[in-house]
């Protein structure tokens, strides 16, 4: 007879927990918990969050007061209404997206995910992860911002929709390339699904991604996502290039 309130599975768990112990996602070293990272790469992680500017959420030094907006966004206003991203891109964030990328190791969006969570804004209505192309899908398996996105609905019990926007051409890589050659680049790139206007009508959508490079995808996806009718925009990522250190 079992006894009430243990798991029957607990020895078999431990067992586990002992052959496969949690590692630190950013270097492997074992921790005490999954999704914990380690002091040494907890400490090389830069998160971010406000003072920021008003128009991009990119971070400033010091409070500028409210409504400040940075020199890009006074002279070339975004069509979105802000990026969040949990990290600066560093060597760790730079780490853990590229083993979840392409090395496959999907436990990564969910420790993406628990960091990202925080920066949801109030008044979300949906999420919608940026799309891949199917090639690009056939090819890797999987799109990790919608692992990602998943995990985020779930930390914070909002609507996930998957299938709204998509991505109806291949785009080139974008590093190296100047704000009009990136904006040409992914003219044309996504399309939104036959009932969007129904489903974005008045919604505040929350557009997630693993890494905020350029800012020409989040662009593109933000101004169709408006058109089809979405009151506002809102990017949430991972890492952030902050610097001329180009993502991969």
């Amino acid at each position: 007879m079992e006894q009430e309130g243990v798991d029957p599975r607990a020895p078999f768990l431990r067992l586990i927990d002992l052959a496969l112990p949690p590692r630190c996602p950013g270097c492997g070293v074992i921790v005490e918990a999954d999704h914990r990272f380690c002091a040494g790469c907890w400490d090389s992680l830069h998160f971010l969050g406000p003072p920021w500017c008003a128009g991009c959420h990119l971070p400033f030094d010091y409070d500028r007061g409210e409504g400040a907006r940075c020199g890009d966004c006074l002279a070339h206003p975004p069509p979105h209404d802000g990026v969040r991203a949990a990290v600066a891109y560093g060597e760790v964030a730079r780490r853990l997206a590229l083993k979840l990328k392409y090395g496959g190791r999907l436990a990564a969006a969910e420790t993406m995910a628990r960091a990202m969570a925080r920066l949801v804004p109030e008044g979300v209505d949906l999420l919608v992860p940026v799309p891949l192309h199917r090639w690009r899908l056939w090819s890797r398996g999987f799109n990790q911002a919608v692992l990602i996105a998943r995990g985020v609905a779930r930390q914070r019990s909002l609507r996930l929709e998957t299938d709204l926007l998509r991505r109806v051409k291949a785009t080139p890589k974008l590093q190296g390339l100047g704000r009009r050659a990136r904006a040409r680049a992914v003219a044309g790139a996504f399309a939104l699904a036959p009932d969007a206007p129904a489903r974005l009508r008045g919604r505040t959508v929350l557009l997630v991604d693993d890494v905020h490079t350029s800012g020409a995808t989040g662009d593109a996806c933000a101004r169709l996502l408006k058109r089809g009718g979405a009151s506002r925009v809102v990017l949430l990522c991972w890492a952030r290039v902050l610097a001329d250190d180009p993502a991969d």
